[in-house]
């Protein structure tokens, strides 16, 4: 048996490492200053529930459209500069929704914060991996959690300024030009030159090796694990577009309280994601997802059957923890299936998972104007249901070897 140890990361890796964390807390923070003010936005632009649900929708798509760009912009600039630029003209994009006057401007903000924040995303765990081949072990999870709490710490931030009535264009102009020098001093400390390409496998001639054709079978996996990652987008959506305006309006919580429902949400989701690789290594991701889509089912189906405030602020709690590791897991599970591509199935997984977020907002918009927006949130759970029966195709416990 041989023993390898590791190397210490130099330098450069471990202030690039702090960079990285640096990018993923202010793309956490920065929409999450915008979350909490949306009842606000909605009572100003006077948007029905079905009208605000198709603005916020513009954010989903947004990032849909201008996801794609960004292999394109990180080839040619750096996987670093590129998640700057896009926190920059996040930043504006939110601020430009906090501003706007009428329902497409804001609708328009949205898209535009979207699109940047997509390639923000795609952009800085690019930077993220290309720190952790430095490294030589695995700290992605790591910045994911980050994010976690830069989304808490917006969310926050919001709250404290509904407490102190501060203006929403003071508010989203001081935490946006906060985040913004957070991100360009970053910058300084990533780790330079051109991000490296990843080597295509090729036979002995050079050509690039035979794949054989990849089955059915595999291509109804890469599905159920793209509704997978979908049921975790739909449950923080449920966060992000409706707990607010849920606690404030059917339940009549103060608005620094509603605010609560979208951190208590971010907040169980970090925790999950801290004690998350743990739990995998031990149970195996067929498990914990099971168990998570059950927390989900539970959690809000019990705060939307004896709706109170502390109670759905505890549901929401709920929804987050049980979804923490489902979109890692659909992801990992669908880079490693055999037969596709390397990065296809995580691609794929990636992209259509942001369905999810497009689609939510209008639907939980058209049945809270018809019934009511507590039958809306009824997606929480059936999203968790909806894991329990597809958690089969992820990975059971491993068995340890001997």
């Amino acid at each position: 048996m041989s023993s390898q140890i590791l190397a210490e990361p130099d330098l450069a890796a471990r202030r690039a490492r702090v960079a990285v964390g640096a990018m993923f807390f202010t793309n956490g923070a920065l929409f999450a200053n915008l979350i909490p003010r949306y009842p606000q936005i909605k009572s100003d632009l006077g948007l029905s529930n079905a009208a605000y649900g198709l603005s916020v929708a513009a954010f989903p798509t947004g990032a849909i459209v201008a996801g794609m760009a960004a292999g394109i912009l990180i080839r040619r600039f750096g996987s670093a500069r590129v998640a700057v630029a896009g926190t920059v003209l996040t930043g504006a994009g939110v601020l430009a929704a906090g501003l706007s006057p009428a329902a497409v401007l804001f609708a328009a903000a949205l898209f535009l914060a979207g699109a940047m924040d997509a390639i923000t995303d795609v952009a800085q765990n690019a930077h993220g991996l290309r720190v952790q081949r430095r490294y030589g072990r695995s700290i992605i999870n790591s910045f994911h959690a980050i994010w976690s709490i830069g989304a808490v710490t917006g969310g926050a931030m919001a709250a404290v300024a509904i407490a102190l009535g501060l203006p929403l264009g003071a508010h989203l102009s001081i935490s946006g030009a906060l985040f913004v020098i957070i991100a360009l001093v970053a910058l300084r400390f990533a780790l330079p030159g051109p991000d490296a390409e990843p080597v295509e496998e090729r036979t002995t001639a050079g050509r690039p090796a035979a794949r054989p054709a990849v089955s059915a079978r595999i291509w109804l996996m890469v599905g159920a694990l793209v509704v997978i990652a979908i049921g975790g987008a739909l449950v923080e959506d449920a966060g992000n577009s409706w707990a607010a305006l849920y606690l404030s309006g059917s339940l009549h919580a103060a608005a620094a309280v509603a605010a609560w429902g979208y951190i208590a949400l971010v907040g169980a989701q970090f925790l999950g994601r801290t004690i998350g690789d743990r739990l995998v290594d031990r149970f195996g991701q067929r498990a914990v997802a099971r168990a998570g889509g059950v927390i989900v089912a539970v959690g809000m189906g019990i705060a939307l059957a004896f709706p109170s405030v502390p109670g759905t602020i505890l549901g929401f709690a709920a929804a987050g923890f049980g979804v923490a590791t489902l979109v890692p897991a659909a992801m990992h599970e669908a880079d490693e299936l055999p037969g596709l591509k390397p990065g296809t199935g995580l691609t794929v997984v990636s992209w259509l998972m942001r369905l999810g977020f497009l689609l939510s907002p209008p639907i939980v918009g058209a049945v809270a104007d018809h019934s009511g927006l507590r039958a809306g949130l009824l997606v929480v759970p059936a999203a968790g249901l909806l894991v329990i029966v597809l958690a089969g195709v992820l990975q059971p416990r491993r068995a340890t070897e001997a």
